[in-house]
């Protein structure tokens, strides 16, 4: 029995994937859901519009408890109502207050930002109660003014529905899947069957290696992402009111980072099990730091980045941008091209070491040829 422990332990300390694993991935969960886990949005971002623009500023300035929690991104009193519409449409804020001049005052949430919505919710509804509880402010010519009324209006997500929301991040879950996990024991298997010497010595670049090898995969992602898609929104009521062109880009090239991904993953493993571990944890930070399941607003700073550098993280924003806001090509054009980089980046590493991997077995084959 002490031979077999000695054994066990010797074997877990050559295999240093699983090692990883083992001690890797539950130090990395609890920093995520330690600094990550939080559903609370503290921030929000205000853009400010109408004639009385520069005066809601002031008062927000100038009130400690709504300072804390709104940060004034821009402030114009010569847009209108309109105008603060676009903002969250480009998100380019999370709330937009329109204040015309008149006795009320509008404030527009973005209701596919979930947890911000809420959050800006709560917050504007305590500000309107505080509001219609204080007395008629006299004015210089000896009459009564009251208080602004505070009306809220959610957009592009009306009822706050978690499915809206979801449905949009869950077809990028399911083509990272498919690209990642499915995709990364292909070669394996080629590695495995001792086919890949057949790859060697056949008149094929490893680019055409890699492609033929990912179409397959990309073909039956694009396919799932079209039916998910569709039931997301029969079942769910999930809308579709932007460019579908866009999303078909987007999509596109998220597929190809995530497929690239899969297959760099396959050229560094040996067998199907490492393939899978490795797959297992580029996937795992990507479902808990991509924005999907918490709001990368409210994560601390130190974790938050991680997610800056996911493909998750802006297929997500695509992706509801284009379902939930109908956002166009100037309010996507960012995400869309940190894909397009990724994807170039990904693709050409995969396309190395796959080169690499296979060129050591071309000098046997020729060596084989010359002595018979």
């Amino acid at each position: 029995m002490r031979a077999v422990m000695l054994k066990e332990f010797q074997e877990l300390g050559r295999d240093r994937r699983t090692l990883a694993l083992l001690i890797g991935m539950p130090l990395l969960l609890l920093v995520i859901f330690g600094y990550a886990a939080n559903f609370t949005v503290e921030t929000l971002r205000v853009t400010i519009v109408g004639a009385d623009a520069d005066q809601i500023q002031t008062l927000i300035e100038e009130n400690d408890d709504l300072s804390d929690h709104l940060e004034v991104v821009s402030t114009d009193t010569a847009e209108d109502e309109a105008d603060a519409q676009a903002a969250l449409v480009d998100r380019d804020a999370d709330v937009a207050i329109y204040a015309d001049g008149g006795d009320t005052v509008t404030v527009f949430i973005d209701g596919s930002n979930l947890f911000a919505a809420q959050s800006a919710q709560l917050l504007f509804a305590q500000v309107a109660q505080q509001l219609s509880a204080q007395a008629p402010v006299e004015t210089g010519q000896g009459q009564q003014a009251s208080a602004p009324t505070i009306e809220t209006e959610v957009l592009f997500n009306p009822d706050l529905k978690t499915s809206w929301v979801m449905v949009p991040a869950i077809i990028g879950l399911i083509l990272t899947f498919i690209g990642t996990i499915i995709t990364s024991i292909g070669l394996v298997r080629e590695r495995e069957a001792g086919t890949l010497d057949q790859l060697a010595v056949m008149p094929l670049k490893a680019s055409g290696v890699v492609l033929g090898k990912i179409t397959p995969y990309f073909l039956l992602a694009s396919f799932d992402m079209a039916v998910i898609t569709a039931l997301g929104m029969w079942l769910f009521g999930v809308p579709f009111v932007g460019n579908p062109v866009i999303f078909i880009v987007g999509a596109g090239l998220f597929l190809f980072v995530v497929l690239g991904l899969g297959v760099l993953i396959s050229s560094v493993s040996q067998t199907s099990g490492q393939a899978i571990q490795l797959a297992m944890m580029t996937l795992l930070p990507q479902i808990l730091l991509s924005g999907m399941i918490f709001p990368l607003d409210a994560m601390a700073a130190g974790v938050r980045w991680i997610g800056y550098l996911l493909p998750l993280t802006y297929f997500t924003i695509i992706s509801q941008g284009v379902m939930l806001r109908g956002a166009g090509w100037e309010a996507l054009w960012v995400p869309l091209l940190i894909l397009a980089v990724m994807a170039v980046a990904i693709f050409g590493l995969a396309v190395m070491r796959l080169h690499a991997s296979i060129a050591p077995a071309r000098p046997r084959r020729r060596d084989r040829a010359g002595a018979r």
